[in-house]
């Protein structure tokens, strides 16, 4: 079939809304026609280089080329078709799609970690995760990977089952989309990560989608104090309403203010979620932290920064941890219902996150307004009546 997507050619380049050659759903693999798309910072990660590099590179490198690609990871729709030994889904059901695919037989997956998933950890690699092949082509035949795995930005995808989580049909779409990554991420970060606990003081650096998830975690589990540190006013503004008790512009404010707070203790718990980690970002996280306190770092970094500046004698004899994640430590099997469970009984707040809706043709001015900090979240729509 022929479809539209929006796709990068190469490093620095603008998204390309286009159409594409789309093969039907072989051995374990879906045909989703995509409902909603968030816009998240990792995507605009592979634009610029952060997370990528140029065909020559990689081909250098003896690694697989990249582009072109079709942009996407977090994203909601609805099964169309389905292949042969696709056995949990059928035309219909409504999905979420997952970054990391889980494969449940792999050690992490049989032991509790999902997102840890030998599958999932080739999720930059082109090609479908079941055969290697592609599902997806330009016009002129050649193949087309789809980011994670999963291709978000397009009207139509094929999935692999494995990516692919089955929800309610009562739950909208476009809330939904969220729960792909910036939810778990965020809320997994402080909750299963950093451990937040009733009455802890947590501080959140860095209030995107992922943040704000992470504040809201903190809520949730009972946090007493929980302090949004962000440059832009109108996040910091925004982080009040999704359950910031402070807020603070610069993460050397936020000492002082977290010193205040807790009577020269410091917080239980931060998580670090800014745009892009830099080197002193893990020792301003660590400043903040109190003695035997966990420090998360869930913001991604350019893949050129191989090393980190924090005080160590600080770090060891204070007893801190520092901690990365990816998913939030999260499992999309269990925990995906789970999230929306608590959006359903109006704890977690999805629909005030979305700060504005696109079109896929509207992909370019949405990232901008991501890069001047005017949203929350942006959501490219592709069909309103099927997503709300």
């Amino acid at each position: 079939m022929r479809t539209r997507g929006a796709i990068l050619h190469g490093v620095g380049k603008p998204w390309s809304v286009e159409e594409f050659e789309l093969d039907s759903p072989r051995a374990g693999e879906v045909l989703v026609r995509n409902a909603a798309a968030g816009m998240c910072h990792s995507d605009e990660h592979i634009l610029t280089g952060d997370l990528s590099a140029p065909n020559d590179v990689m081909k250098a490198m003896g690694m697989p080329e990249m582009f072109p690609l079709i942009g996407g990871h977090e994203g909601s729709g609805v099964v169309v078709e389905v292949g042969d030994g696709v056995t949990d889904l059928e035309p219909g059901d409504h999905v979420v799609m997952s970054f990391v695919s889980t494969c449940g037989r792999c050690r992490w997956c049989a032991s509790g970690a999902q997102y840890l998933c030998d599958s999932g950890s080739l999720t930059m690699v082109p090609g479908m995760p079941t055969d290697g092949t592609f599902r997806h082509h330009t016009l002129s035949g050649q193949g087309l990977g789809h980011l994670s795995k999963v291709g978000a930005f397009a009207e139509h995808t094929v999935v692999a089952e494995t990516s692919l989580v089955k929800i309610d049909p009562d739950i909208p779409l476009r809330a939904a989309a969220l729960v792909a990554c910036a939810v778990p991420t965020g809320f997994g970060s402080m909750a299963n990560r950093a451990n937040v606990r009733g009455g802890d003081t947590a501080v959140v650096i860095g209030c995107g989608g992922i943040g704000m998830c992470a504040v809201q975690a903190a809520r949730i589990r009972g946090a007493a104090q929980i302090v949004a540190v962000d440059p832009s006013e109108f996040k910091r503004q925004s982080a009040l309403e999704f359950g910031a008790t402070h807020t603070a512009a610069s993460a050397d404010e936020a000492v002082e203010l977290v010193r205040d707070l807790t009577r020269g203790v410091m917080a239980d718990a931060v998580v670090l979620a800014p745009s892009l980690v830099q080197h002193d970002t893990p020792a301003a996280g660590l400043a903040l932290t109190r003695k035997g306190g966990t420090c998360v770092i869930t913001g991604m970094s350019s893949q050129t920064l191989t090393s980190i500046d924090f005080n160590v004698q600080d770090f060891t004899l204070m007893n801190k941890t520092l901690a990365g994640t990816i998913l939030g430590s999260m499992n999309p099997r269990s925990d995906v219902p789970m999230l929306l469970e608590l959006y359903g009984s109006g704890q977690l707040k999805l629909d005030e996150m979305i700060t504005t809706t696109y079109s896929l043709d509207q992909i370019n001015e949405g990232y901008e307004d991501l890069r001047r900090d005017r949203n929350v979240r942006g959501v490219i729509v592709f069909d309103e009546e099927v997503s709300a």
